[in-house]
């Protein structure tokens, strides 16, 4: 597997912007860096929560039901 194909697949590009790594510590960076972000992607899920629609968020409460023993006195 080449270096653009491992990319590919991962979707994680590194760029070297210093100094002149050789092949043994470019692959271990790749493996350190690609096994972090894997990690990482894996464990950043958002809690599904039922979303309100507008009218739900619109509406007030219900009231409470009359009280007949009152009368219409008290009502």
């Amino acid at each position: 597997m080449t270096e653009h194909e491992a990319a590919a697949e991962t979707g994680l590009t590194i760029d070297i912007l210093r100094g002149t790594p050789n092949d043994a510590e470019l692959a271990a960076l790749m493996a350190v860096v690609s096994e972090a972000y894997t990690s990482e992607a894996a464990a950043a899920v958002v809690e599904v929560e039922p979303a309100r629609s507008a009218w739900s968020l619109s509406q007030r409460g219900l009231r409470e039901p009359l009280r007949r023993e009152w009368g219409w006195a008290r009502g």
